[in-house]
């Protein structure tokens, strides 16, 4: 394993390639905890949040709690609830998925929320006119309008939890955090090697959600 000087210089980043290309099965078993973590947090919070959301936005009620929530769990500092889940549910994995899970929540409940709310309160009112059930009118009308502001809520949950989820190591969580937090034993090329190797994760997520949004987003009809 690579040592590198640990002054910083401007061939550091160009070690940092180094490091990935003579590391790349360690990088690569510390990815795959990182996605395991992220997404299982992601996950978490999805099944909790979008359906509330969603909920609260059909039936035009809970701004308050939408806005509360959005404004509490971006002040939350992440180092906070993890060290508060230490205290609850010790060091390890499930500390810090219960920690992303609630900085995941925001985004999503929110988008959720003004997603659904948002949608043209006539087109709701024609398909209740048609005897469309309040389940078939979200499920059918409000949701598939309301689809790309929901996927842009789990795109920005998936960047935030990606890129928060390096501090898990602090908490004895292994994943692409153990290295950059260890400069000490992997040096600057490390650090940034394993930098690298984040940014490369939260861009390929918010590729793919992208394009899953545009794919499954309605278009429009020929000549409308």
């Amino acid at each position: 394993m690579i040592l590198a000087d640990d002054q910083f210089r401007p061939g550091t980043f160009v070690d940092g390639f180094r490091f990935i290309g003579d590391n790349a099965g360690f990088l690569l078993h510390l990815t795959a905890l990182h996605l395991e973590l992220s997404l299982t947090a992601l996950g978490i919070a999805v099944v909790v949040a979008l359906p509330l959301g969603l909920w609260l936005g059909h039936r035009r009620r809970g701004l308050f709690l939408a806005l509360s929530v959005s404004s509490v769990g971006r002040s939350l500092p992440s180092l906070v609830l993890i060290a508060f889940g230490v205290l609850v549910l010790g060091i390890g994995f499930w500390n810090n998925t219960a920690a992303l899970t609630v900085l995941a929540i925001p985004s999503i409940l929110t988008n959720g929320y003004f997603a659904i709310a948002g949608v043209d309160p006539d087109g709701v009112d024609a398909a209740r006119g048609m005897g469309m059930s309040e389940r078939q009118i979200l499920l059918r009308v409000e949701l598939p309008l309301g689809l790309p502001l929901v996927m842009a809520g789990i795109r920005i949950a998936a960047i935030f939890v990606i890129a928060t989820a390096t501090i898990a190591a602090v908490a004895g969580g292994s994943d692409l955090g153990e290295v950059i937090v260890n400069p000490a034993s992997y040096g600057l090329a490390g650090v940034v090697g394993a930098s690298y190797c984040v940014s490369a994760l939260t861009l390929l997520a918010a590729l793919m959600l992208g394009a899953v949004t545009k794919f499954a987003s309605p278009r429009p009809e020929p000549g409308a």
